[in-house]
């Protein structure tokens, strides 16, 4: 099914009965787990509806591909801050990325540590919820609120409690320079030199470890990134200026049979690597994301358990339907089959998914 509207969506979903009516929401299939249901292919409800350079405001329709979008911004030297990774190398599979996708998935790359993830400049949705009824929240500017925030529920939810319709977001000007410091230090000792500068005042928006080296950037004004640039190369002796391609880290530079997603204590990050070893790893955030690739069957979970969570993105042992988070505590079970059932009453978004 390919809706063209939102009235659509409503009558698709108002349709459903139970698990038997069960639909797994897709924009372009390019992240995130595919899980049971009849698909509902959302790349109909594409389009951007208003964007306004100077108000640094963009809505669109959940289904708008987001090469589209970027390369609209690019046209007035503007960027999405959060810098969402292409996975579809890593994941083996093809497709167009979503608008509605990046927002459902909470997706951000190298650049969220210092701005944030997609949640963080989220103005407004709307979306259809398990009844079929259409639900709008937030706006244009960004202000605080009370009682629940809708808006960020509903981005990292993974279209388990509703159909993205539309997003609003605030974007981002692009910086004037952008420099990257490259240093020797690998293992414990490169993570201990990404924290450092992480720790620093001098505005970090990258600190990288994988195969390409240890990298640390800076973006902004261009005297100002000249002089944070000495300050950092003062406080990593032996650090210096290189040529870096931050996709590389963006999209997940690892291979294997598995690959897995983990959030860690950065400060945790080298012993969950000790844990894995012969593994394929690829650290950001200064060891605060972790990918990593492994033969299947590895106890990843075992190695992040304590320190943090994982996810699996892919490999045999993830089936649609399948669960790609493990075990979650008690307490926290309950309330997120609390929120699905508020949302979603019938189960009828993505059926086996995040909850």
């Amino acid at each position: 099914m390919r809706p063209e509207s939102e009235a659509e969506v409503c009558e698709i979903v108002r349709g459903g009965s139970g698990q038997s009516g069960a639909l797994s929401l897709r924009g372009g299939g390019t992240r995130g787990v595919l899980t049971g249901g009849e698909a509902l292919d959302l790349s109909g409800l594409a389009g951007v509806r208003l964007y306004e350079p100077g108000a640094l405001t963009l809505v669109a329709g959940a289904g708008t591909a987001l090469a589209e979008v970027e390369a609209l911004l690019a046209g007035e030297r503007q960027r999405l801050a959060f810098e969402p990774p292409d996975l579809r190398g890593v994941l083996g599979r093809e497709g167009v990325s979503t608008l509605g996708g990046v927002v459902a998935m909470n997706a951000a790359g190298p650049r969220r540590m210092q701005a944030g993830a997609a949640r963080d400049h989220l103005l407004g949705v709307r979306f259809v919820d398990g009844t079929g009824a259409v639900v709008k929240s937030g706006g244009r500017v960004m202000k605080n609120v009370t009682g629940l925030d809708l808006v960020r529920l509903m981005a990292g939810s993974q279209g388990t409690l509703g159909v993205l319709t539309e997003v609003a977001l605030k974007v981002q000007a692009m910086p004037e320079a952008v420099v990257t410091l490259g240093g020797p230090e690998q293992g414990a000792k490169g993570l201990a030199c990404l924290r450092r500068a992480l720790g620093s005042p001098f505005d970090i928006s990258g600190a990288a470890m994988g195969a390409f080296g240890s990298w640390v950037r800076i973006e902004g004004m261009a005297g100002s990134v000249a002089y944070r640039a000495g300050r950092l190369k003062e406080l990593l002796p032996g650090w210096e200026e290189v040529e870096a391609d931050w996709g590389l880290v963006r999209d997940a530079p690892v291979r294997g049979a598995e690959i897995w997603r983990l959030s860690v204590v950065p400060s945790e990050a080298w012993a969950v690597a000790e844990a894995l070893p012969g593994a394929d790893l690829c650290f950001d955030w200064a060891g605060g994301l972790i990918w990593v690739g492994c033969e299947a069957g590895t106890a990843v979970r075992e190695a992040v358990r304590g320190r943090g969570h994982a996810m699996l993105l892919r490999g045999p042992s993830l089936q649609i339907g399948g669960r790609a988070w493990g075990e979650e505590a008690p307490g926290v079970a309950r309330l997120m089959a609390g929120v699905k059932a508020k949302f979603d009453p019938r189960g009828v978004f993505n059926p086996g998914g995040m909850v």
